[in-house]
């Protein structure tokens, strides 16, 4: 005789997992409570992320503005001309006593005064700074002609007082050439350059080392790119400059005697830059070094200063 049935409901019981009705709650709160914190967090660490870079891309950015500012206005940086209509130039210059210089067409090139005392023993050319005129640097005139028998000539940069063009480097040595021609070629030819000045006459000096017996530079650099990126140290200024004066590299052709001046409390062109000038050059040279001196400032009687700039101009090289 066979056996009974087993009820079907009897076998699905036996199959159930007693601990099912406590895992069920526990899967549920992991899933909607730690699966749901650690998606929250990733939101938070992607919106972060993001929020980051946004901030990078906002810094760079920013950063290549400031650049392109520096790029394209970098010559209003750099020159400040001043600019007078040509009644008050001649105002002006005839109370410095100084007269109109001319081209051999008759184009006004700068200022001249001739030395009082004829005939000159020599000729000086003067180149001033940015902020400057030709008009301004009168008083080196002055004690030049003080000190000694010379002709005085200054050069007019384009584009300041009432000299037509714009200022740059190659319009300055175009126009630096040009004066340096009309000189007289019968009696010495000394330079005198201060600040920006000196990359032109350290310019003329290499170029015509035959004709240029000595020159002075007051408060001068060995290469303006540096001085510029001393005032800028958060730019690549020496990436982005046109102008690009470099008077070490100038004089290396140069062997005529070279006076420099430092101004120990120069902070338009820090003295180190000088030194590095002084220090390179390898001709006769002479440093005058003023502790408490501003830029372009000479701390002591003018006059005295220019009779010992002259005295080592005309001084035996072999006795240097």
């Amino acid at each position: 005789m066979g056996g009974a049935a087993t009820p079907p409901y009897q076998n699905s019981r036996r199959t159930e997992n007693p601990f099912a009705f406590f895992v069920f709650p526990f899967v549920l709160w992991y899933r909607f409570c730690i699966i749901a914190d650690v998606e929250q967090n990733a939101k938070k660490s992607s919106l972060l992320v993001r929020s980051v870079k946004m901030l990078l891309l906002t810094l760079i950015g920013s950063y290549l503005v400031v650049c392109g500012f520096m790029a394209v206005f970098q010559r209003s940086l750099l020159y400040f001309p001043a600019v007078h209509t040509p009644a008050q130039v001649d105002q002006m210059a005839r109370s410095a006593r100084l007269e109109r210089w001319t081209n051999s067409v008759g184009t006004p090139i700068g200022f001249k005064r001739l030395s009082p005392a004829q005939p000159p023993t020599g000729t000086v050319m003067i180149c001033y700074g940015n902020g400057s005129t030709a008009i301004g640097c009168a008083h080196y005139t002055d004690d030049i002609q003080h000190a000694a028998a010379m002709d005085v000539f200054i050069l007019e940069y384009p584009g300041y007082e009432d000299r037509p063009g714009a200022p740059n480097q190659a319009s300055l040595f175009e126009a630096a050439e040009e004066a340096f021609q009309q000189l007289p070629a019968d009696r010495p030819v000394y330079l005198v350059g201060e600040s920006l000045g000196t990359g032109l006459v350290s310019w003329l000096a290499g170029k015509h080392p035959d004709r240029v017996s000595g020159i002075v530079l007051i408060s001068p650099y060995n290469r303006i790119t540096s001085v510029a990126q001393n005032h800028y140290p958060y730019l690549p200024v020496r990436l982005l400059m046109f102008d690009r004066f470099v008077p070490e590299d100038y004089l290396k052709d140069f062997r005529g005697k070279v006076g420099i001046t430092l101004g120990g409390r120069d902070t338009v062109v820090p003295e180190r830059f000088g030194r590095r000038l002084y220090d390179r050059y390898a001709g006769p040279k002479k440093l005058w070094e003023f502790p408490e001196g501003g830029h372009c400032q000479i701390m002591e009687p003018q006059v005295d200063f220019w009779k010992a700039a002259v005295e080592f101009w005309q001084s035996d090289t072999n006795r240097l």
